[in-house]
C-alpha cells in the first residue's frame, strides 16, 4: 500500500530563495522557454534559466543511503532514476550499496552528456511517457522532482510506465502546495512545471493511474 514520505524537503528547504525577485528581476517568461529547453542554460547557466550550475559535490549520498535503508535495496538489485539529470543520484546509490544495477532516463541530452562518468553508460535520453525497459524489471523506480513537469497527457503514461516497469518498491517525488502562499511560491519560483497539485490532487492522480508505490512532496514555504 501507498504511503506518502516527504524525503526531499529538509533539502528544498536548505535553499534560500527569493520569490518575488524571481518575477521581477527578469522576464520570467523568457527564462521559462529558456529552461524547457533542457540545455547548456537549464543546467549550468545562470541561476535564472534553472540550477545555476549543478556540479557533482555529494550532496546526495546521505539521501541514496536513507532510500537503500528504507527500502532494503540490496547488491544485485536494479534501480531506475527516472529523470535521472546527470545522474548524480544514481551514483550514489553505486556508493551506498556497492554491486546495485542502475538505469536511468531523461529528456535532456545535455544533462545525460554532462552526467557522471562511473554511470554514464547506463542513462538513456527519453521521454518518461514511454519507459524502454521491459515489464516488472526493477527492483526499486523512482522519480526524484520531474512529473511535475508533465502536462496531463504525458503525466498519466508516465505514473502508469513506472507501475508498468517495477516489480519491487517505487518513491515519486513532485512539487506540491498546501495552502495559498505555498502556491503563490511555487508560481513564482517555478520554471519548467506544468502539473500544479495539492497533495489531495496529486494522490488523486496516483490512484487513477493504478500507481501503488510510495509518494512525497515538496513545498515551498
Amino acid at each position: 500500500m501507498k504511503k506518502q514520505i516527504d524525503w526531499l524537503q529538509e533539502y528544498n528547504m536548505s535553499s534560500k530563495r527569493d520569490y518575488v525577485g524571481r518575477v521581477t528581476a527578469f522576464d520570467k517568461g523568457e527564462c521559462a522557454a529558456i529552461a524547457k529547453k533542457w540545455g547548456q542554460e537549464y543546467w549550468d547557466g545562470p541561476r535564472q534559466y534553472g540550477f545555476g550550475g549543478y556540479k557533482y559535490d555529494g550532496r546526495w549520498l546521505p539521501f541514496a543511503q536513507k532510500l537503500a535503508k528504507h527500502y532494503g535495496i540490496k547488491p544485485g538489485h536494479r534501480i531506475l532514476d527516472v529523470g535521472c539529470g546527470k545522474g548524480f543520484l544514481l551514483h550514489e546509490f553505486t556508493r551506498a550499496v556497492p554491486g546495485v544495477e542502475v538505469a536511468g532516463l531523461d529528456i535532456s541530452q545535455y544533462g545525460i552528456d554532462n552526467a557522471k562518468e562511473e554511470v554514464k553508460p547506463f542513462l538513456t535520453v527519453g521521454h518518461c511517457r514511454k519507459l524502454p525497459y521491459p515489464d516488472k524489471h526493477f527492483d526499486f523506480v523512482y522519480s526524484n522532482t520531474t512529473l511535475h513537469n508533465l502536462q496531463p497527457q504525458d503525466l498519466y503514461p508516465a505514473i502508469k510506465e513506472i507501475e508498468r516497469v517495477r516489480k519491487g518498491e517505487a518513491w515519486i517525488g513532485v512539487e506540491s502546495y498546501r495552502n495559498e502562499k505555498e502556491k503563490a511560491n511555487l508560481l513564482y519560483w517555478q520554471l519548467t512545471c506544468e502539473a500544479f497539485f495539492s497533495p489531495d490532487g496529486w494522490r488523486w492522480w496516483f490512484d487513477h493511474c493504478g500507481y501503488q508505490g510510495d509518494y512525497g512532496f515538496i513545498y515551498f514555504e
